[in-house]
C-alpha cells in the first residue's frame, strides 16, 4: 500500500524521497527490518496470548532425554511468521503483481490448514490432528491452483533470448545486453549441471506429436501438485527440534531471494546467462520479509524453545518454499537446496517401508535408523539437539551454495 502512496505522492507533488518507494531493493531491505521487528518485539506478545489460552503442546513419549521438559509449551507459533511476513508485504509489495498474490494466497491457505490441525491436536485432544487425507486434499488443492495460475495466467511470461524465439518475431534489444524475445508463456524451468540448462515440460508429450504441447498442462500441473505436497511434507518434518525448521527455511528462502532478484533483473540475468522472468523480482520483498519473519522468530525457538511454530508455520513454510521455487523456474534445484527436507522425508520414507518389508519377510520389523525422521535417529545416538541444529544448518548452508554455484557449473 505505501508503494502506491508514494508512487502517488512522487508524481502528484514531487515529494522527496519518495521515488525510493520504486526500487525493489529499497523495499525489501524496509520488509526484512519491519518483519524482524514485528516478529521479535510483538512475538512476545503473541506468546503470552498462547500461555493464556493453554494453547500447550502435548507431547508423546519417544525416550528422548530432555522431552518431557518440552510438555506445555505453546504451539501455534507459526503465527508469528504469519503476521511477521504479512504485514510487511501488504505494506511495500505492489499487490496487483501477480507473483506476490500468489504466495499470499499460499500462506493463507496451508496457514488456514496448518492452523485447522493443530487446534484439532490441541482443543479437541487428538494427538493426530487433521487426519492426513485432508492435509493432502489441501496439499493438492493448492498445488492445482498454483499450477493452473502458472499455466494459464497471461501476466507469468519468461523472455528467452533471441536465438532461441521463433523465428520472425520482433526483438527487443536492450543496450548492449543478450537480445531478447517478447515476453511469452512456456513451460520452461531451469535444469542444473547442463550446458543449456533449461528444459521444456511440454517436451514429455510434444515428443509424441507436436500438436500436444497445448495439453502440456496436464504434465505440468500434476508435477506442480507433487512438489508443493512434498516440500510442505518435508517442512513439516523437519519441524521437531528446537530451531531447525526455522533456521534451515531461512537459509533456504533467502537463497531463492537471490534467485528472484536476479531472475527479474534484465541484467543481472544477463550477466549470469539465466532465464528472464519479468516481474518476478517483486517477490523478492515478499522473501524478504518472510526472512526476517523467521530470523525473529528463532529468537524464541531456539533451545530452550519457548514457542513451537506447529503445523500453522511448518506447513505453511513448505508451501511457500515450494511456490517460491516453482515461480522462479528453479524447482528442479529443490533436491539439492532442500536437502534437509529430503533426508527428514526420505529417512520417514526408508524407516518405514524397511520396518513393513522385514516384519512381512522375517515376522519381526527392523530399523534403519534408531529413530525417524533423521534428527531423532541423532538424539538416540546422544547428541545434544543444539548440536544436531547447528550441524544440520550448517549443511544447509552448503546445500544452498551448491544450488546458486549451479547457475554457472553446466
Amino acid at each position: 500500500m505505501l508503494y502506491y502512496l508514494f508512487e502517488y505522492l512522487g508524481s502528484e507533488y514531487q515529494l522527496p524521497g519518495a521515488r525510493l518507494f520504486g526500487y525493489i531493493s529499497f523495499r525489501s531491505a524496509m520488509a526484512i527490518i519491519l518483519s524482524l521487528a514485528i516478529s521479535t518485539i510483538y512475538g512476545k506478545k503473541i506468546i503470552t496470548y498462547l500461555l493464556a489460552k493453554q494453547v500447550g503442546e502435548s507431547v508423546r513419549e519417544l525416550g528422548l532425554k530432555g522431552q518431557s521438559e518440552k510438555a506445555g509449551t505453546p504451539t501455534m507459533g507459526g503465527l508469528i511468521i504469519i503476521i511477521a511476513t504479512l504485514i510487511p508485504v501488504l505494506l511495500f509489495a505492489k499487490l496487483d503483481n501477480i507473483y506476490v498474490i500468489l504466495l499470499i494466497v499460499t500462506t493463507l491457505w496451508m496457514g488456514a490448514i496448518g492452523f485447522l490441525d493443530d487446534y484439532i491436536k490441541i482443543f479437541k485432544k487428538d494427538k493426530e490432528g487433521l487426519k492426513g487425507v485432508f492435509k493432502v486434499i489441501g496439499q493438492v488443492g493448492l498445488g492445482l491452483i498454483v499450477g493452473g495460475t502458472m499455466y494459464f495466467h497471461p501476466g507469468i511470461t519468461v523472455k528467452e533470448e533471441a536465438n532461441s524465439v521463433v523465428p520472425n518475431q520482433e526483438l527487443v534489444e536492450v543496450g548492449g545486453l543478450r537480445e531478447m524475445g517478447p515476453e511469452q508463456k512456456t513451460t520452461t524451468t531451469t535444469i542444473p549441471f547442463v550446458k543449456n540448462n533449461e528444459f521444456d515440460y511440454a517436451s514429455l508429450i510434444t515428443w509424441i506429436n507436436p500438436d500436444y504441447s497445448k495439453y502440456a498442462w496436464l504434465i505440468f500441473i500434476p508435477i506442480v501438485i507433487f512438489i508443493v505436497t512434498a516440500v510442505s511434507n518435508g517442512a513439516n518434518l523437519t519441524d521437531g527440534v528446537d530451531g531447525l525448521a526455522a533456521g534451515s527455511s531461512a537459509i533456504i528462502v533467502l537463497t531463492l531471494g537471490i534467485f528472484a532478484w536476479v531472475s527479474g533483473n534484465i541484467i543481472f540475468s544477463d550477466y549470469l546467462n539465466i532465464m528472464y522472468i519479468p516481474r518476478s523480482g517483486e517477490m523478492t520483498i515478499y522473501i524478504t520479509a518472510m526472512a526476517g519473519a523467521l530470523v525473529g522468530f528463532l529468537w524464541y525457538n531456539t533451545y530452550p524453545a519457548q514457542v513451537f511454530m506447529g503445523d500453522t508455520g511448518s506447513l505453511t513454510i513448505g508451501g511457500i518454499i515450494a511456490v517460491l521455487a516453482i515461480a522462479t523456474r528453479k524447482e528442479l534445484l529443490i533436491p539439492i537446496l532442500c536437502g534437509i527436507f529430503l533426508m527428514e522425508n526420505l529417512s520417514v520414507v526408508m524407516q518405514v517401508g524397511w520396518f513393513k518389508y522385514t516384519k512381512q519377510k522375517y515376522g519381526i520389523g527392523r530399523r534403519i535408523f534408531l529413530m525417524s525422521p533423521l534428527h531423532h535417529h541423532y538424539q538416540k545416538k546422544g547428541h545434544h539437539e543444539s548440536k544436531i541444529v547447528v550441524r544440520f544448518w550448517i549443511v544447509g548452508i552448503f546445500l544452498a551454495i551448491v544450488t546458486v554455484v549451479t547457475l554457472k557449473v553446466r
